[in-house]
C-alpha cells in the first residue's frame, strides 16, 4: 500500500507542475502577446517583472501563515487565487491591465514552495526530506519542459488567450482535491498505519509555527548569509524562467517553432537534476554531516554552473547553445534540493517562514535580473552583456553558500524521536 507521506509528496508535485506551467506561460508566449499588444522590450520586462515583485512581497506572508495556521488553507488558497488571475492573464488587451494582473497573479502564488517545505518538515522524517525537496523541484522542472512543448502549439492552434483560461481550470481544480483530501496532521490523515506515523515522528504534525518565530530567524545570520546567495543564485534561474526563450529568438536566432522545442531542454534535465541532486544530498548528508554536505553540493554547482552561462554567451552555434545552457540550468538544478533542505534545517519547525524569507531573496534576484536584462538589451542592442552579468551574480552566490552553516538555526521544538534510518 503507498503510504500517505508519498501521496502527499505526489500532490504536491502535481502542483509544482502546474504553478510552473502558470508562470512559464507569459515567457514561452511572449514573442506572441509582445506583437499582438506592441509592447515594448523595457515594457516587456516590467510585465515579467511585475508577477516576480508581488511573489517577492509576498512570500514571506504566505510561509508564516502556513506555519501558523496549517498549509491546507493556504495551500489551497494559493492555488485559487493564482488560477483566478491567470483566467485574468487571457483577457487583457494592454501594458497596464496586463501588468496589474501579472502583479496579482504574483501575490496569489506566493508561498507556494514555502508552504510545500512546510508540509515536507511535518510529513517527512528528516532523512527524507531532501529528497523531498527534490521530487518537488523535478516536478517545477517538467511544468517548465512542458510550458514551451505544450503551450506553444496550443497558442499557434488556438491563440495564446485560451491557453491561460485552459490553466486556470486545471489549477482550480487542484485547489479542490487538496482541500477534501490533505490533513495537516499526519494522525488525522483517514487511512493512515501506525507504523508510518512513528517513521514520520508523531509530534512534527501537531505543531504549528509560534508567534515571534520570524523575528527570531531574522536574528540569524546563517539565515542572512543564505538571502544573499540564494538572492544572486536567483538571477541564474530567473533568465531561464523570463528571458531565455526570447534571448534564444534574438541572440541565438532560433525560430518560434524551434524554441518551442529547444527551451523545453533545460528543464527536461533538470528534472532528473532535481531528482539524484536530492538523493545525492541525503546520502552525503549521512556520510559527512549536513553541513558539509550542503556546502559542497551548492558552492561546486554554482560555480560550475556560472562557467556554462558564460560560456553559452560566447558561442553561436546553435547546437552548441542548446548543450550549454542546458548543462547550465541542470548543473544548478542539482544543488537545490541542498539549498532548500539548507535552509529548512535553519528554520526547523518555522521552515515555512524561514524558506519564504529565502525565496523572497530569489525573487529580489529575478527582478533584478528581469528589470536589468530588458534595459541593457533595449539600450545597447545586445543580448550577450546581461547572461555574462547574471553569470557573475551566480559565481557570487557559490562563494556566499560556502559559508553557510546550516546546523546553526533555530532549536528544535520538542517533537516524538523519528524512526531511525533503515541499517
Amino acid at each position: 500500500m503507498l503510504k500517505k507521506r508519498y501521496a502527499v509528496v505526489g500532490l504536491l508535485s502535481v502542483v509544482s507542475v502546474i504553478t510552473f506551467l502558470d508562470r512559464m506561460a507569459v515567457a514561452v508566449l511572449g514573442p506572441r502577446i509582445q506583437h499582438d499588444l506592441g509592447l515594448t522590450p523595457e515594457e516587456w520586462g516590467w510585465v515579467l517583472s511585475a508577477y516576480v515583485i508581488a511573489y517577492g512581497l509576498f512570500e514571506i506572508p504566505s510561509g508564516a501563515l502556513g506555519d501558523r495556521h496549517g498549509q491546507r488553507r493556504e495551500l489551497s488558497r494559493i492555488a485559487a487565487w493564482w488560477s483566478a488571475f491567470t483566467a485574468l492573464t487571457g483577457a487583457c488587451t494592454s501594458f497596464v491591465p496586463l501588468a496589474i494582473v501579472r502583479f496579482c497573479f504574483g501575490i496569489g502564488s506566493a508561498g507556494a514552495y514555502p508552504n510545500a517545505s512546510g508540509v515536507l518538515w511535518r510529513w517527512l522524517p528528516a532523512r527524507e526530506r531532501a529528497r523531498g525537496q527534490g521530487v518537488i523541484w523535478a516536478a517545477s522542472r517538467l511544468g517548465g519542459a512542458l510550458a514551451p512543448l505544450l503551450l506553444v502549439p496550443l497558442a499557434a492552434w488556438v491563440g495564446w488567450r485560451p491557453v491561460f483560461w485552459v490553466l486556470a481550470v486545471i489549477g482550480a481544480a487542484w485547489a479542490l482535491a487538496w482541500w477534501l483530501w490533505y490533513h495537516d496532521q499526519p494522525a488525522e490523515q483517514p487511512g493512515i498505519r501506525g507504523e508510518e506515523l512513528l517513521e514520520i515522528g508523531s509530534g512534527h504534525g501537531g505543531v504549528h509555527g509560534k508567534r515571534g518565530a520570524l523575528r527570531r530567524l531574522l536574528k540569524l545570520r546563517q539565515l542572512w548569509l543564505i538571502v544573499l546567495a540564494y538572492g544572486c543564485y536567483g538571477c541564474g534561474s530567473w533568465f531561464y524562467f523570463n528571458w531565455f526563450p526570447i534571448w534564444m529568438v534574438h541572440a541565438g536566432h532560433f525560430t518560434m517553432a524551434q524554441m518551442g522545442v529547444y527551451a523545453a531542454f533545460p528543464f527536461l534535465l533538470g528534472i532528473g537534476s532535481n531528482l539524484v541532486g536530492g538523493a545525492v544530498c541525503d546520502r552525503l548528508g549521512l556520510a559527512i554531516g549536513i553541513r558539509s554536505a550542503t556546502r559542497i553540493m551548492t558552492t561546486g554547482c554554482l560555480i560550475v554552473g556560472a562557467a556554462l552561462l558564460c560560456a553559452m554567451s560566447l558561442v553561436t552555434n546553435q547546437a552548441a547553445i542548446v548543450a550549454l545552457a542546458t548543462a547550465g540550468f541542470a548543473t544548478m538544478d542539482f544543488m537545490l534540493p541542498a539549498s532548500w533542505a539548507m535552509c529548512m534545517s535553519i528554520g526547523g519547525s518555522h521552515g515555512g517562514a524561514a524558506t519564504g524569507v529565502m525565496n523572497t531573496a530569489g525573487q529580489a534576484g529575478g527582478v533584478l535580473c528581469t528589470l536589468a536584462f530588458g534595459y541593457i538589451a533595449e539600450a545597447t542592442g545586445n543580448y550577450e552583456l546581461p547572461v555574462r552579468a547574471i553569470a557573475l551574480m551566480v559565481l557570487i552566490a557559490a562563494i556566499v553558500f560556502s559559508r553557510v552553516d546550516c546546523t546553526a538555526g533555530l532549536p528544535a521544538e520538542p517533537n516524538a524521536l523519528e524512526a531511525p534510518a533503515p541499517g
